[in-house]
């Protein structure tokens, strides 16, 4: 749990990095330019980052769900090789998919006004500056959120039906909140996350 819990602090300092200083910049000097090149790199550090820590919290509703419903086997089923894996794999997915949202963005042709109304490169905004068909693009996006949010969705929902089966099962009042005060942190920060994400896009 608590492996988890270290990169998941460290994905959100790492998404903090990658947006504040250019924001700061443009608040505090009002330089409002950035490179193309600049721009890109932003963009796919950013949504990286972003994804990365969709699935680490989907990866700690499987690791609560290995503590909540099999506390026995907990050492044995989350071995510090699976709990590597597992983390190194949303850094490698994420990059995945980040890097061929910016290869498509890449691929686009930028005329006329450079100007986007946002304080960072993201991929509506840059989408809106192109004078190419961006209709690709648009499904491109849709597709691989999509697929991102249903797979971190069907991952964190089948942990806590499992989770929450396993704790009506608890006869004791003591091992009922012991679980649910297990879990309450991690659903409040799902909320958030997720939330937000499906708010905006």
């Amino acid at each position: 749990m608590y492996f988890f819990l270290s990169h998941l602090p460290f994905v959100d300092f790492c998404y903090t990095s990658v947006i504040a200083p250019k924001l700061l910049n443009l608040l505090l000097v009002e330089d409002k330019t950035i490179s193309f090149k600049g721009c890109m790199a932003q963009y796919f550090f950013g949504y990286t980052f972003v994804i990365t820590e969709m699935f680490m919290l989907a990866v700690m509703a499987y690791d609560r769900f290995v503590a909540v419903c099999k506390p026995l086997l907990y050492t044995t089923a989350m071995s510090h090789k699976l709990c590597a894996f597992l983390v190194a794999l949303t850094y490698i997915w994420a990059g995945i998919f980040s890097s061929t949202l910016t290869c498509i963005l890449w691929q686009l042709s930028y005329c006329g006004s450079n100007i986007i109304n946002h304080f960072c490169c993201e991929y509506s905004a840059l989408l809106s500056v192109s004078c190419s068909d961006t209709s690709f693009s648009q499904m491109a996006c849709l597709v691989i959120s999509m697929f991102n949010e249903a797979c971190c969705f069907l991952i964190i929902m089948t942990s806590y039906v499992f989770i929450v089966v396993t704790v009506i099962k608890i006869p004791s009042k003591g091992g009922l909140q012991k679980a649910f005060s297990t879990c309450a942190s991690h659903l409040t920060a799902i909320c958030i996350c997720h939330g937000i994400v499906l708010v905006l896009y």
